[in-house]
């Protein structure tokens, strides 16, 4: 599929986006999978508690709306996590479900009793953590692994090699690491972790194309957002040939949160002409679920999934909210399941207020009248230092009127 900037009623992109001096070192995988960890890594958001129906009601959702392997969490953290997995695993989801697991073969027994179809192997590379959290050379690292991914093998597991803070590991560790485990133990996968969030784009790409090369296995990317670039590092990671990447709902996770899913997604299909087959229809309620569940509000500019992303205040071009949404958004509201949306405040028109009277039935008010309205409207946004509701117009509108 090629990517373009223009889809007629669906997205306004930009066209730099296609150039070949753009693109033309693009090394774009025919297919690209999401790796969602909502239920594990979203979890491990301060404050996030799932209950096991919880998370079967997330798992359902997710795979409705296309999600392609769900990350269903760590049997070994709780009964109640087992439970939850081995549940989701028995309902018969479209979703491929995973397990997150350490180098232990209890946790390989523990991911087939639940009837997962992978497994992530995680062992820490980056420096600082070898050195003042575990007290490990690579070496402790390569002997902890080798027979995990092995034994995950054997036992029928999709097996993911997840070396964490692989960002922040010294070259030389993950040259040494990398080698041996291909000389004794290759698995099916190997990711590339930026747990801190911390590597410049072409910082990732550089590990992928390294990673891709040194192994010949496909590489996957998971990143956290604690610069600001998780999403952009992870699209990073699929121009150089990643082909899974790692995701939460709502962008969830540890302190800043990891790559958001909903954002993935949305970029994959219009930026880059990757075919999702998501139905990013069903987004919203996703959102609002995984947000009531956790407890956790969405913010309304949020990229995606806020409330006001197709919400326009100021008086210019109000009508083509409405009537031609891609003049002022570069995706039609209803390709993620929204509708556009005009509001009155502060910033707002005169064609801010005749289109409300209009979607109030009232037309044909003459210029003073509007004139008025818009002085108290604004007024009122001022003084309230917000937007104004419905009934705060509508009484607006009757005084005047």
């Amino acid at each position: 599929m090629t990517a373009q900037y223009h889809k007629d009623g669906e997205w306004w992109v930009s066209p730099y986006n296609v150039k070949p001096e753009v693109t033309s070192t693009f090394d774009l995988p025919e297919k690209v999978e999401i790796h969602d960890a909502t239920l594990r890594d979203g979890e491990q958001t301060p404050g996030v508690v799932m209950s096991p129906e919880d998370k079967i009601a997330i798992a359902e959702m997710m795979s409705d709306v296309g999600v392609n392997r769900i990350e269903a969490g760590m049997p070994a953290v709780s009964p109640d996590d087992y439970k939850a997995i081995k549940t989701i695993c028995g309902l018969g989801l479209k979703s491929k479900i995973y397990t997150f697991a350490r180098a232990m073969q209890a946790d390989m027994d523990a991911a087939v009793d639940c009837g997962a179809h992978g497994v992530i192997i995680e062992v820490p590379i980056g420096y600082p953590k070898l050195k003042w959290q575990f007290n490990w050379t690579w070496e402790d690292v390569f002997k902890k692994s080798k027979d995990a991914i092995n034994y995950a093998k054997e036992r029928g597991l999709h097996t993911v090699y997840f070396p964490y803070d692989t960002t922040r590991a010294r070259e030389e560790d993950l040259d040494n690491l990398l080698d041996a485990i291909m000389n004794e133990s290759p698995p099916d996968a190997v990711g590339v972790v930026d747990t801190m969030g911390c590597a410049l784009p072409e910082a990732i790409k550089y590990l992928v194309r390294k990673v891709r090369k040194q192994t010949g296995l496909p590489v996957e990317i998971h990143t956290h957002n604690d610069f600001g670039m998780g999403v952009a590092t992870e699209l990073a990671a699929v121009e150089a040939g990643a082909t899974v990447v790692h995701s939460c709902v709502n962008g969830l996770g540890e302190r800043t949160g990891n790559a958001a899913m909903e954002e993935l997604v949305l970029a994959l299909e219009v930026l880059y002409g990757i075919e999702m087959n998501y139905d990013m229809k069903k987004f919203p309620a996703l959102f609002d679920l995984v947000s009531k569940i956790s407890n956790i509000p969405i913010a309304p500019n949020k990229p995606v999934c806020g409330s006001r992303n197709f919400t326009r205040e100021s008086g210019i071009g109000v009508d083509l909210v409405i009537r031609e949404p891609l003049a002022m958004f570069g995706t039609h509201p209803a390709l993620t399941g929204r509708s556009g949306d005009i509001v009155l405040g502060k910033k707002s028109g005169k064609r801010s207020v005749t289109f409300s009277l209009e979607q109030m039935g009232i037309n044909d008010v003459d210029d003073d009248k509007v004139a008025e309205i818009l002085a108290q409207v604004k007024a009122k946004g001022i003084s309230k230092k917000t937007i104004l509701s419905d009934e705060e117009f509508r009484e607006i509108v009757k005084a005047v009127l």
